[in-house]
């Protein structure tokens, strides 16, 4: 561990807030130093910029500072003058356009110093940057609006916003949100977590503002990604018909799902194109446009229809390929603008923001993604724009795990594979934000039996059943919280149907930093009261690889097995194909008295972990693993029952999901009316915040500890279970 020196020229800690200025005209180039290696314990400082986030100074203090190693060398912060001076967004108004060009490199330069230490994405802010500038800069918020619908493009908006010294908890336990949250700030209008619900919930206040008589404007960001889902679409179109004003900024990174190689240069900006979008933004232009409008209108006759029609052809024919859609929609397109350019996105935006009832504007926005350059082992941006966008001269080592251990996914990926060469009637579907990269290597393996979705989950369990249809196999591969967004597609055109669709549900359980908004908490429950499916859940990476053979057998109803983010339980031996297993059995791993621990899925590890406790108080407990929830192994259930006091069941879930199908079984068959006594252990029934995952299962009551105290006050030895909790 290094430390910057307390004298250190640039001012490495310096806290510089409200009218606090700073004595550095100029940025500095980023400085490595090699230090000799030392013993000195540093194990209780602090890894992070010791930032006082309420302190108030009127000259700069400096301050000692702990930073990350990487190798032997460490990294000093450049200053950031302007930023310093940023607490909120009405502290932009006064500052020229030289400054907020210099802005938008210092919260750069600052998103890529802090979270650069992180494995946390944050491409998706760098490069929007000075979009998130430029509409602070015009619009005022918190009067007005502005929505996201990726957490991920947020956190440069986090910063201008009163966040900025709470940055490095980012996604850490009562830390900041990795998402837009309500309860966070009054900044953020709306939660975005899911992508694609900005435009519905921004339509929304629009048609509240204009019941109420209000003014405030509407501003939403969308990104090219979330484009994929219907309902952006369902709100443009309602969005035209009512004809509110507001804005929705397509934030076009150029990404694309699977690009092809003969494309080329899909939309090249251009002093023409920035002037065109100038020009339609204008509102001496809009203004005739709409005289126009009313013209034609009194003309009647079909003339505002056909007039209509010149218009959209004529814009159409000076706009990018696909504008016409927008329009079509009810949108009038403006674009494409430099997402780089502050002042061709300043004047854009303050000419959109200048007139009133001229209904929704779509702002059509090109950015450049990042590009991590694993060569030189820094983070860079790659510019293709020819606007004044400059990455500048900083760079940051970034930091990546050790990649020893293997995780669920890749596991579950191998066994696919091997069934894939096994049956050449194996294709797979795969739907969500992002991609792990073992499915990317699947992908590289199996082109032709890949179809990646995107973030169109209800499509990709629709054409899953189709594909099933046309007498494939097909596995479809989505995360736990985003089936939620496709529950209707799973129940009438998979379920009701009796189609044999695989689901590979990922992510499942508690998902450590992001929270609430991607916990996989309800999927155990949503797919066991469908009557034709069956629901598998691995207890560990072997069960996982069986249960895709098992799936893979399965060829007359629909059938789900769930998997948890993060490293396997077990040794990272070598990885042999799945043994199909008997459907509706479980299995008994211990034997014990008195009490039974039935736990499904991954929750079986902590029954073991608490059978382990146990023992060292001289109690011995059966641990049971059910593997599946439906059908449910009911002879299992009822041998527990029968040998057994107490029965405890255990799940990663929420209320309603397999301890409800073993109380609703046992209740039926009687073993309720006085002969066992059964507890349920289930996740609560509140949203469990972002921390580590060993915190949240603590938070849960779902450790091995929380499992064994359970069976300590079921045996009427208080004392000892509130010892083991301490």
């Amino acid at each position: 561990m290094g430390f910057a020196s307390g004298q250190s020229p640039s001012g490495l800690g310096a806290l510089l807030r409200g009218k606090c200025r700073t004595s550095h005209a100029n940025l500095e180039s980023t400085r490595f130093y090699q230090l000799p290696r030392t013993n000195t314990d540093f194990s209780t400082t602090s890894l992070r910029p010791s930032y006082t986030h309420t302190a108030i100074c009127k000259e700069p203090t400096s301050r000692a500072n702990a930073l990350p190693d990487v190798g032997d060398f460490f990294w000093e912060k450049a200053p950031t003058p302007i930023l310093d001076m940023v607490d909120s967004p009405i502290h932009l108004k006064n500052l020229s356009t030289k400054e907020l060009k210099q802005l938008a490199d210092e919260i750069r330069s600052e998103l890529t110093f802090t979270l650069s230490r992180t494995r946390l994405p944050f491409k998706a802010s760098l490069g929007v940057v000075e979009l998130t500038v430029a509409i602070h800069y015009v619009f005022h918020a918190p009067m007005d609006k502005i929505l996201w619908d990726v957490g991920e493009q947020a956190y440069a908006h986090k910063i201008l916003t009163g966040r900025r010294f709470l940055l490095h908890t980012l996604r850490e336990k009562n830390g900041l949100s990795g998402f837009t949250s309500r309860f966070e700030s009054e900044y953020d209008a709306f939660g975005a977590g899911h992508g694609c619900n900005s435009i519905s919930a921004g339509l929304g206040m629009a048609a509240a503002r204009d019941l109420k008589g209000k003014k405030e404007r509407i501003v939403t960001v969308i990104s090219n990604g979330t484009t994929m889902a219907g309902q952006v679409y369902e709100a443009m179109g309602n969005a035209g018909y009512l004809d509110s004003n507001m804005v929705v900024i397509l934030n076009d990174s150029r990404h694309s799902l699977q690009p092809k190689p003969d494309e080329g240069s899909r939309m090249a900006l251009s002093p023409l194109s920035s002037t065109l979008s100038k020009l339609q933004s204008s509102k001496s232009f809009r203004k005739l446009r709409e005289a126009a409008k009313g013209v034609t209108k009194k003309i009647g006759k079909g003339m505002h229809e056909l007039a209509a029609k010149v218009d959209e052809y004529a814009r159409g024919m000076i706009g990018p390929l696909g504008s016409t859609l927008f329009e079509e929609l009810g949108l009038y397109y403006i674009g494409p603008v430099d997402g780089h350019n502050i002042d061709d996105l300043v004047c854009v935006l303050q000419q959109v923001a200048s007139l009133d009832s001229t209904g929704p504007v779509l702002v059509h926005v090109i950015t450049q993604e990042v590009e991590e350059d694993d060569n030189r082992n820094e983070i860079t941006i790659k510019n293709q724009s020819q606007g004044n966008y400059n990455s500048g001269s900083l760079s940051y080592p970034k930091f990546t795990g050790s990649g020893l251990s293997r995780t669920y996914s890749d596991y579950f990926v191998e066994a696919l594979a091997a069934e894939a060469e096994k049956d050449e009637e194996i294709v797979t579907v795969h739907a969500g934000m992002g991609m792990d990269p073992s499915l990317q290597l699947f992908q590289e393996r199996f082109p032709d039996k890949f179809f990646d979705v995107g973030m169109a989950e209800q499509h990709a369990v629709t054409f899953a059943a189709g594909l099933s249809c046309g007498g494939f196999k097909p596995f479809c591969i989505i995360p736990s919280t985003f089936l939620q967004r496709a529950y209707d597609q799973v129940i009438h055109d998979v379920d009701l149907q009796s189609i044999p669709v695989r689901f590979a549900i990922s992510n499942a359980g508690l998902v450590g930093s992001d929270g609430p908004m991607q916990c996989g908490a309800f999927d155990i429950t949503m797919m066991s009261c469908l009557p034709n499916m069956i629901v598998m859940a691995p207890a560990d990476e072997d069960e996982l690889m069986d249960m895709v053979a098992t799936a893979a057998n399965i060829n007359d109803k629909p059938v789900c097995f769930r998997y948890p983010r993060g490293a396997v339980v077990g040794l990272n031996g070598p990885v042999a194909s799945g043994t199909p297993l008997e459907i509706g059995k479980g299995r008994i791993l211990t034997e014990g008295q008195t009490v039974a621990l039935l736990g499904f899925g991954v929750m079986v590890q902590n029954c073991l972990k608490a059978h382990s406790l146990l023992s060292s108080l001289g109690i011995q407990v059966t641990v049971a693993d059910a593997r599946f929830c439906k059908p449910l192994d009911i002879e299992l259930v009822r041998q527990l029952c029968r040998e057994h006091e107490f029965l405890i069941t255990v799940e990663e879930g929420s209320i309603g999901g397999f301890g409800s199908h073993v109380a609703q079984f046992i209740s039926l068959d009687g073993h309720l009316d006085g002969n066992v006594k059964w507890r349920p252990i289930v996740l609560p029934d509140n949203y469990i915040e972002q921390a580590s995952p060993k915190e949240q299962l603590a938070l849960a009551g779902l450790t091995g500890h929380h499992i064994a105290a359970t069976a300590l006050s079921l045996l009427g030895r208080t004392r000892d279970a509130l010892l083991l909790m301490c």
